[in-house]
Formats: C-alpha cells, structure tokens, sequence
C-alpha cells in the first residue's frame, strides 16, 4: 500500500462521522501489518476497549480492513456483537450476518487469487532467466532504467570480492575445514551476507531448503525457484516453511552466474553426505560427540571403566564420572578425577608414542587385512545384486520402447518410464561408486603417524589450525577408559580409530571420511599406554 493509504482510509472514515452526526473517539490503526493475522496491537486494543465500553460504535472503510481471514472475521463480529457494539463501514454500511459470510468469502478468495497472479508474475521472470527476489551473497540486483524509461526488474551482477569469498569457504571446507572454523571469517572483519556476522549456519544452513552458502545452486550456474513455500500458523501467525514437491520446481540454467566448478561442488556434496550420515546412524557405533562441536579436546570421547559412564567436567577444569557424581556410590563408586590438562598430555602423549607399538602395528595389519577381504566379498555380493537388477530394468525399458513404436501407448507409461530410468541411474552411479583400490601400507608407516600426530599437537596452539587440528585428533580417538589404580591415580587405556589411523598414514582423505560411516577396527594400548592386545 502507498503510505497515504492509511491517511486516506481516515479521510473516509471521518467524512462518514460528520454525516452521522457522531464524534470521534480513539483511533485504531495497525500500518503495514497483514490484515490476514490477528496479531496486531491495534486490532487487539480495539477488542479490549470494545469490551470495556469505551465507545458506541465502531467505523472503518471496508470489512476487509478489520480483517481478511473468515475465521478471524466471524469471531470478531461474534464479539461486537456481544458488546452491543455496531460495525460500520463506509463500502457496506452496517454489517449483518450476510456480510461476514459473503465479504469473508470474498476476502479469503482475494488473497488466494492475489497470491496465485503474484506467484505467475514471479514464474515468468524465473523462465526469462531473471531473478524473482532474494539477495544471494555474491551478487547484487541491478538497478536502472531501460529503453522505455521504465525500472529493470530481476538483474543481478557479481559481486567481485563477495565471489572470492565464497569460492574460499568451498575450497576450505572440501578440505576438511569446518563450517564453524570458517566462520573465523569475522576475525579478517570481512562482512556477512546480511550483516552482523558469520556463523555456522550461515555458511551450512539447510541442506533439505538449499540455505546457506553450501547449498546455494546459483553458485553452480543454476537458478532453482519454487522449492518451498510459506504458510502463516493461525496459532501464532508466523510462517512456516513447507516444501513443494519436486515436480512444481523450476530450474533455469544461467551459467553467467556460476562461480564454483562441477568438481569443488560435488567435493563439498560428497563431504556433506559423510557428515549427514554419521550424524543420522542409529546403530550401537554412533557417537553423540559427532552431533556438535566439542567444547573441549576430549569431550564426549572418555567414559569410566567402572560404570561405563562418560568423564565429564565437574568443576575446576577437571574430569570425573558423571554417574558418581550425579548418581551416587549406589550406581558407581569411581570418585577419582584427573585434570583437563594432565588427561590431554597423556592422551596425546600415547597417541603419538604408543599406540603405534610394532606389536600392534603387526597385530592390527592381519586383522585390517581379514576385515578388508570380508568388506571385499561383501563389496562382490552387492555388486553383482546390482549387476542383475541393472540386467532387469533395462530389460523392462526396451520392452517399453519396443511397445511404444509397436503403438501401444498409455498415459500411466511415461511415468513408468521415468522411474526405471531413474533406478537405471541410481545403480549406474553406485557401480562406478564402487571400484575402491585397497589401501596400501607403506613400511614406513610408524614413524609417519609419529611425525603427523606430533605436528597436529602443535597445531593445537596455533590459534588458526586449533580447530582442525582438534577435529582430527579426535578422529584418531574411538575411546578413553579410566579406571581407579593405587590410592589416588587413575589408569587410562586410549582405544584407536584404526580407519582414521590408515587415513592419517596413507594421506587418504576418503579413508578419514569413512570412519564416520562405516564399520570400526580399534586398537588399543592398555594400563599406561603400554600396547596389549588388539581387537575389533
């Protein structure tokens, strides 16, 4: 509405008060508030005057402007009502019955058809290949005038240092950087999308409703309109957002807008999907730690040997069992505790000196080796499950098209159709997923692990390198035991990631993703980190 718009609704509101004879009393106006919700201030004075009799009479231009919902409307007319208190308006005069069934109709039907021609209006552009709205970081809109004089709608430009910026945040975190480390952005003060400044959802967001900078498909080259739609809660009147289904998306390629190559975006995706499946696992492997960002080095990761309960923070940055503590000696009796700082020295202390004992080492290498060979047989079984199911629906697909040129077409086949192909890609992409070579282990591999493990530790006082460091640290880590020893000490035994272990040696970055989703092998050095045995 234009800002004169509530001036103009006074003007015709006071012209029918002079004609009347009446006198004018409080006024109650809820500017560039929808007349859709009943949360407005001044709807709800008006309501609490009329209630207490405040005035005699209530006067507006329209019905449509007290509300537009037909529930909303029937309600307060119900009340009025009640109070003794005649609506009038300028458009209807006074309202009946007849005018809350017919104009709240009318309203509701108003609303949709606006709603529907705005949604057309918006459509076209996105066909035309311009933007319907939205600020996306990167671009801005372009603002001008054209041939005829009349205002550019729906241009959008690239923003040169914005686009650097996002082009960093793809590279960083398909290198295993962390959304919540590249956030440190703040600190070089370079601004957030929408001011304030930037956080770990700015940059992950959803992935399900494309929001966040890794999920924005414009950086690709490609505009994706009509994901989700919103919808007001008659409860509180705020929008929900609700997706649509994937048929009524429209998807319109603008290379001139890509930013990020096929290859840095399927690393992040991929990356993505390791994460969403560690953190949707349901079986006895998961980890909680994995849920969120650890506060400390070691949290979530040592649990009492007594009990089985985590070692937790209980004041004076120090670890105790969280059962004895919370619970009592009648659950467990372990009330020794140990500093943050001594914990993380002998941790990190086994992790680089012990835990790749020869004996281990040679110990964990059958072992790795049987694992392997059985995930090899499995890796087989699946592999020609999928080889028949491919057999099977091209099969069908030939049929199909041999049917169709034989002129047997039915509307239900193009469906049909659609749908083996789409299985016939899901099978071709997880048959080209599926040809991992083995890892291999280098002779020098302990003194590798000793010198990675040693540069992480201090990379854990490098204020830039904290976090990720930190991040793969833990990743070496499936599990710390304490148990009570002597009169006052505790005995730690440190259980190894064997997966993210092979993944720090070898350099493979697939093998540290897998140990999120994949089966585990552990190793373990015992009572004072001296190696022992190892086991799955």
């Amino acid at each position: 509405q234009r800002d004169v718009s509530i001036d103009d609704q006074f003007r015709v509101c006071r012209q029918l008060i002079a004609r009347e004879g009446w006198n004018e009393g409080e006024v109650y106006t809820d500017a560039a508030i929808s007349g859709a919700t009943l949360l407005r201030p001044g709807y709800q004075r008006m309501l609490e005057d009329a209630r207490a009799g405040r005035f005699d009479v209530i006067v507006a231009e329209s019905l449509d402007r007290v509300s537009r919902d037909q529930e909303h409307i029937a309600a307060f007319y119900k009340q009025t009502s009640f109070c003794g208190i005649p609506v009038i308006t300028r458009a209807e005069g006074e309202i009946s019955e007849l005018h809350i069934g017919l104009k709240g109709t009318m309203s509701a039907l108003v609303l949709k058809d606006l709603g529907q021609k705005t949604h057309r209006g918006l459509e076209g552009l996105i066909n035309a290949g311009k933007s319907a709205g939205g600020k996306s970081y990167g671009y801005r809109v372009v603002k001008g005038t054209d041939a005829q004089g009349n205002p550019v709608t729906g241009e959008l430009e690239l923003v040169p240092e914005e686009v650097k910026v996002i082009h960093r945040i793809f590279v960083e975190y398909a290198a295993d950087k962390s959304a919540r480390a590249i956030a440190a952005l703040n600190q070089e003060d370079v601004p957030a999308p929408r001011g304030g400044s930037w956080s770990f959802s700015t940059i992950s967001g959803n992935w399900k409703r494309g929001t966040g900078i890794l999920n924005n498909e414009l950086y690709i080259g490609r505009r994706l309109w009509n994901r989700q739609r919103f919808i007001k809660d008659p409860l509180t009147g705020k929008r929900q957002a609700r997706m649509n289904p994937a048929a009524g998306r429209v998807i319109v390629e603008v290379p001139e807008f890509r930013i990020i190559d096929d290859d840095l975006w399927a690393a992040v995706k991929a990356r993505q999907g390791v994460l969403r499946t560690a953190l949707l696992r349901t079986d006895g492997d998961h980890r909680p730690e994995q849920a969120r960002r650890p506060r400390y080095l070691l949290s979530g990761l040592v649990t009492c040997a007594c009990c089985g309960s985590s070692y937790i923070i209980v004041g004076q940055a120090r670890y105790g069992c969280a059962s004895a503590r919370n619970r009592g000696v009648a659950v467990c009796e372990n009330r020794r505790t140990i500093s943050q700082k001594e914990l993380e020295d002998r941790v990190l202390g086994g992790l680089r000196e012990k835990l790749m004992h020869p004996d281990l080492v040679s110990e964990f290498v059958a072992e790795y080796q049987r694992e392997q060979n059985r995930l090899r047989r499995k890796r087989g079984e699946r592999l020609a499950d999928l080889q028949r199911e491919l057999a099977q629906v091209e099969d069908k697909i030939a049929n199909m098209i041999t049917a169709i040129i034989d002129g047997l077409y039915l509307p239900s086949m193009k469906a049909s159709m659609e749908t083996l192909e789409a299985r016939k890609a899901e099978i071709a992409t997880e048959l080209a997923g599926s040809s991992q070579d083995p890892v291999r282990l280098h002779p020098a591999m302990i003194a590798v692990y000793e010198r990675k493990v040693g540069d992480l530790i201090a990379a854990l006082n490098t204020p830039d390198c904290r976090e990720e460091a930190a991040e793969i640290l833990r990743g070496l880590i499936s599990e710390v035991r304490a148990a009570p020893e002597g009169n006052s000490g505790l005995a730690l035994e440190l259980a190894g990631d064997l997966a993210g272990i092979l993944g720090l040696c070898t350099n493979d970055k697939a093998l540290r993703e897998d140990r999120r989703a994949s089966s585990q092998l552990t190793m373990v050095a015992g009572t004072g980190f001296e190696p022992v045995t190892f086991r799955l």
